[in-house]
């Protein structure tokens, strides 16, 4: 109630002055309550966009775990796919050179061994620091899982046979020293 009013209700006698103060009490209270129940509402709020901006952090953190995990798990397979298919014994004396990540590698392999890589009958994958032969089939599959993993498989070369039926040098000997 305004002043005046309350002034006029007391001079009028329809009110006394303990019912104005009462009112006035009243009052006080109820701006009281609505000023703390728009505090509550406000810290409720931002209690809730606290919440929800936690919430959205941890599943990009969980979507970013699971992705390593599963990366991990690629690798681990890559790896034993090389471990389990790799050709032993296939040291010798002839340097195979060969292109992985753009720089030229060299590994030692019997002659054989070299025209197989040559013809891609052989693949050689990177594992540990290490170069592995394995079949061109588990190449594939690796480059499948791991695109990216270090792995030279040249293209394969149709299946010709060692001697041609119209060759017309086929009567001629290769000297042993000649290497192409």
């Amino acid at each position: 109630m305004s002043k005046s009013l309350q002034d006029q209700l007391l001079r009028a006698g329809l009110t006394n002055s303990k019912k104005v103060k009462q009112a006035e009490n009243h009052k006080k209270k109820q701006a009281k309550v609505k000023r703390q129940t728009g505090q509550e509402d406000e810290v409720k709020l931002r209690a809730e966009q606290q919440r929800k901006e936690k919430a959205e952090r941890d599943k990009a953190l969980n979507l970013k775990r699971k992705a390593e995990e599963e990366k991990k798990a690629i690798r681990a397979q890559v790896k034993q796919l090389i471990e389990m298919n790799r050709l032993t014994g296939i040291t010798g004396e002839v340097a195979h050179n060969f292109v992985m990540d753009k720089k030229v590698k060299k590994i030692n392999v019997t002659d054989k061994i070299s025209d197989q890589l040559a013809k891609g009958r052989l693949a050689i994958a990177e594992l540990e620091n290490r170069f592995e032969l394995i079949p061109p089939k588990v190449a594939e599959k690796i480059l499948q899982r791991e695109p990216e993993w270090p792995i030279v498989l040249n293209e394969k070369a149709p299946d010709t046979g060692d001697e041609e039926e119209d060759d017309p040098y086929a009567d001629f000997q290769i000297p042993d020293d000649l290497m192409w």
